[in-house]
């Protein structure tokens, strides 16, 4: 290596790292996945309650969601199973009346599917998102189907596995091409993801989380390799790759769909809309990444090549953390 690389490594490696500092809950936040409420009417104004809920970075989320004034509730019996962890209690009281809510969910990037099923009355369904953490229990139901497109679209601004995998595309392909190429990664990732949550094929959560990063280092050395002017696989066969990654980028965020559910009656417009929002955000984020490459092209090569050197040992760097840190609880019995 040449001093000027090690150099480059050097300036690239503090400024990733600073980065790193300043918004660690959002780089080990690798993917934005959901809870599940799950209440269901087992005699009248008695109602079976699971609430499921994934486990990040080894923990769990301080949310516990609170019903009626009027309602009682048994102690809950926990369940840990994958990256899931169960609460089961029983709750009784009117839940036709009043409100239900998520204290804390403000302070996450989870979103929750709420389904409450009736002896008699119609069911309800709906999606509380941190913006918006409360469900009223009457008036008219609406249904959340439309609110997975928005899902989608967290999924790729939030879900900085993806995020960066995206980046790094449009530095590795760029120009025309690359938009073909993020559809053939939505198009596999959807493949994955309906497999996964419809037809019940999974993968365990920690191997798959360890090759999505091993995905994300071996696109940054490509990066690294075109700009030295190799020819690389990934230039040659650009959409063969991208449809092979997000593959494996699917069954991340379809294992914890598969282990939380989805409500019932809206899976397959659920899953339709989700991808539509995962497109429209893989969208966007190339948009901008072109865009200020281009606006740094006006203001000379030098800012150019200088900011594509960044972001390609960076893409390489914070993805090999992220193998480190997957890989790592293995030898600790994790």
């Amino acid at each position: 290596m040449s001093l000027t690389a090690a150099l480059r490594l050097f300036i690239a490696g503090l400024v990733w790292s600073w980065v790193f500092w300043t918004t660690a809950p959002a780089a080990y936040a690798h993917e934005v996945r959901p809870a599940f409420l799950r209440i269901t009417e087992v005699s009248p104004e008695s109602f079976q309650v699971i609430w499921k809920q994934p486990i990040i970075s080894g923990r769990r989320l301080r949310i516990d969601p609170k019903f009626p004034e009027s309602c009682t509730q048994t102690d809950p019996t926990l369940d840990r199973a994958g990256s899931t962890i169960a609460e089961r209690f029983t709750v009784n009281c009117d839940l036709q009346q009043g409100e239900i809510s998520l204290p804390g969910l403000e302070n996450t990037l989870t979103d929750v599917f709420v389904q409450i099923s009736y002896l008699e009355a119609e069911p309800r369904s709906a999606l509380l998102k941190p913006a918006a953490p409360v469900l009223p229990l009457s008036g008219p139901a609406a249904s959340p189907a439309k609110d997975y497109l928005g899902i989608g679209v967290e999924h790729i601004i939030f879900g900085w596995d993806h995020l960066l995998f995206v980046i790094g595309l449009a530095l590795l392909v760029g120009g025309r091409k690359v938009w073909g190429v993020a559809t053939a990664f939505t198009l596999a990732h959807s493949i994955t993801l309906a497999a996964t949550a419809l037809g019940g094929v999974s993968l365990p959560s920690r191997p798959v989380e360890i090759l999505i990063a091993g995905s994300i280092v071996l696109l940054g050395v490509e990066i690294l390799r075109k700009r030295a002017g190799r020819e690389t696989l990934g230039s040659r066969r650009p959409y063969i790759i991208a449809f092979a990654v997000g593959l494996i980028h699917g069954f991340g965020f379809a294992g914890a769909l598969a282990e939380i559910g989805l409500p019932e009656g809206t899976e397959l417009l659920a899953l339709f809309l989700f991808n539509i929002g995962v497109e429209l955000g893989q969208f966007a984020v190339i948009f901008a990444a072109l865009v200020t490459l281009w606006g740094l092209s006006k203001m000379g090569r030098y800012w150019r090549r200088s900011a594509e050197w960044m972001l390609s040992y960076g893409i390489a760097s914070v993805a090999m953390f992220w193998v480190i840190q997957r890989v790592v609880p293995y030898f600790g019995g994790v």
